[in-house]
């Protein structure tokens, strides 16, 4: 289904943005899979299991002053696993300060109704947070098992701020993800608020039949410390992932693809302070293949973001791009992306797609091109404004090598920069350029 109208564009997003609202007093078990059906008719790649009914309920304890509730949250799930809801009153302030693992889930609800908060010991966190086997994240909690809901409209709190402000003295300190999915098959996530996350929002790994709705992300820094690193979702190796009807604020990818992800859908998502919803980064570490392959992006707000559709793959040569971010030379494929209707507004690249991620040097990147091909991907129906950043420019498409990159279309795109510039200005480089209906021009 194409939808190019902007003004379908801005209704399609309203609606979804008044179906997070709208959600809030729904379990998952009753509203079924999708709302605003004509403005996201783009369903998971392969149907999701059915939820089986819930016929216990339990209800969690709290202090209430601080001190840590985790054994009170365990005995609850432990009491109403295997066919039961676990409630987080209303009117309740859980705090957490144990590491959570909650993998033996199965046929069990999480109804997060009160507010939640990690508590800010770092040295604790760190020594304790459940370390994942991909760029040194760890996680508060592991959720994972079978058949397992988390929605409720509460609200879970990282505690951020002494994050931000110790990551600013040590780039090397390992800070735990918010929410934290390992190796769950079958279940939704959402309504929930999420603030303050020391890194990535959500981190799902080794996990399929997967939906997120109604997730609204936000927390910056209190002071001149940048928040950094917080992605509102990385996806590794899991499959069949839906997030949809979700606003996200925040200072890095609103939605990451990382290795070995395929059949994901993306849509109705509004962004503001990120880097884009990227493929990658990719090939990154020598002797490992990472595959995304089968995505679609569809009805994304971008605001105030770095890219609006992004693919960055690290090259065939060790690089750096940060003291805690380095690699290069790893393989792969990126294959069937598309990303289709999309509105920027203070973006500096509508689409990016690089080969030389953490390497500014061009010359030593073209001398060692990537080793992960890029192939069969299509960004249409992308208009709006670009920060004029990189004026007259509004788009890169550059690939390190012709051998490595096939069949990248671009159509349909009507981008201005502030000066009023030509609206389809690119660079492109070792590119079909004829696939591309853009103004391209060499690097």
């Amino acid at each position: 289904m194409k939808i190019s109208s902007s003004l379908i564009q801005a209704t399609c997003l309203l609606l979804s943005l008044g179906a997070v609202s709208d959600a809030r007093s729904v379990t998952p078990a009753a509203k079924g899979y999708s709302r605003t059906e004509a403005c996201k008719p783009h369903h998971p790649f392969k149907p999701f299991p059915p939820s089986q009914p819930r016929t216990k309920t339990c209800h969690v304890s709290s202090h209430g002053d601080g001190r840590d509730d985790a054994k009170y949250i365990l005995s609850a799930l432990k009491k109403c696993n295997n066919g039961g809801k676990v409630v987080f009153d209303a009117d309740k302030h859980y705090t957490i300060g144990t590491a959570l693992d909650m993998t033996f889930l199965k046929n069990v609800d999480l109804d997060i109704q009160g507010y939640i908060q990690f508590t800010n010991d770092t040295d604790y966190w760190q020594a304790n947070a459940f370390k994942q086997v991909y760029q040194n994240a760890t996680t508060f909690f592991q959720l994972g098992g079978e058949d397992v809901n988390v929605y409720g409209g509460g609200t879970l709190d990282g505690n951020g701020q002494v994050w931000y402000d110790l990551y600013a003295e040590d780039a090397l300190i390992l800070r735990p993800v918010l929410f934290g999915v390992l190796g769950l098959n079958g279940g939704t996530i959402g309504p929930l608020n999420l603030r303050y996350s020391p890194q990535w929002y959500n981190f799902i790994a080794n996990s399929t039949n997967v939906l997120y709705e109604g997730i609204d992300i936000a927390g910056y820094s209190k002071d001149s410390i940048v928040a950094k690193n917080t992605d509102g979702w990385d996806i590794y190796r899991s499959s069949n992932i839906v997030i949809q009807d979700s606003v996200i604020n925040n200072g890095d990818d609103c939605v990451s693809f990382k290795p070995n992800v395929t059949d994901i859908i993306v849509q109705n998502l509004h962004c503001n302070g990120s880097h884009g919803i990227s493929v990658g980064s990719l090939g990154q570490y020598v002797g490992e293949v990472d595959i995304v392959e089968n995505v679609l992006v569809y009805n994304i707000s971008m605001f105030n973001a770095s890219d609006g559709a992004r693919i960055k793959v690290w090259p065939g040569v060790s690089s750096a791009l940060s003291e805690d971010l380095q690699g290069g030379g790893g393989s792969g494929m990126v294959k069937n992306i598309t990303y289709d209707t999309m509105y920027i507004e203070n973006v500096d690249y509508a689409i990016e797609v690089t080969q030389c991620y953490g390497q500014s040097n061009l010359t030593l990147c073209n001398e060692f091109p990537s080793n992960l091909t890029i192939s069969d991907v299509t960004f249409k129906n992308i208009h709006g404004t670009t920060s004029g950043k990189y004026d007259p420019v509004v788009g890169t498409i550059v690939c390190s090598s012709p051998d490595v990159c096939s069949d990248i279309n671009v159509s349909d795109i009507a981008v201005t920069n502030p000066t009023g510039g030509d609206y389809d200005a690119f660079t492109c480089t070792n590119v079909d350029d004829t696939l591309l209906a853009v103004n391209c021009t060499s690097s």
